[in-house]
């Protein structure tokens, strides 16, 4: 048996042994990335805004690309569970007509969403599509760094989108790259309401 081998689980037998580290301790709060090419961040970050919603922790979401003229199935469901939920984005950028105007708006998402984060009434707040303006320059990210590095002790937060910035994964405790293997839209078929929004 190589040495690999023998680090590989055996799937087809279920773990008999506690694969948990030992000393586990508690968190007053956690900094979540949701990153990589395939499909899933935004709908991984829902999910966690749903799961501390349900343990009554107040959950507020700051999207940075979508608009609030589009109707997406995470509004519907968010505002009658109580989250607090802002579309601050212009729409695709290839759909634009003025990039300084998507900039701007960009930076008064931040704006919002850095005073959610001070003013640490919400224990979870979600960044979606934080990456794409901070690659961009579009948002400072020194600023973006400190606010999330400096927040309140008991504020989670869950930050998505491509390309994850070193500082960010650095800053996270938990990092997930989701790597597309295959997707729709590759074969022509266009976004699907109810799977894509």
């Amino acid at each position: 048996m190589t040495e690999h081998a023998a680090d590989t689980p055996d799937l087809e037998s279920p773990p008999t042994e506690d694969p948990r580290p030992s000393g586990l301790r508690t968190a007053r709060s956690l900094v979540v990335v949701n990153t990589g090419d395939g499909k899933g961040k935004s709908s991984a970050a829902f999910g966690t805004a749903i799961r501390a919603r349900a343990r009554g922790w107040p959950v507020a979401v700051v999207q940075f690309l979508k608009s609030d003229d589009w109707v997406t199935g995470e509004q519907l469901m968010a505002e009658p569970l109580g989250i607090d939920f802002w579309s601050l984005g212009e729409g695709f950028t290839w759909d634009s007509e003025d990039l300084t105007r998507d900039e701007a708006e960009a930076r008064e998402a931040w704006r919002h969403g850095k005073e959610l984060v001070s003013a640490g009434e919400h224990r979870l707040v979600v960044f979606d599509e934080i990456t794409y303006p901070l690659n961009w320059g579009w948002i400072d990210a020194a600023d973006v760094e400190a606010t999330f590095r400096d927040r309140p002790s008991h504020v989670s937060l869950v930050l998505t989108g491509r390309d994850a910035p070193e500082w960010m994964t650095d800053l996270a405790d938990t990092v997930t790259e989701m790597r597309k293997a295959k997707h729709a839209y590759d074969s022509g078929i266009a976004a699907k309401k109810g799977i894509d929004y």
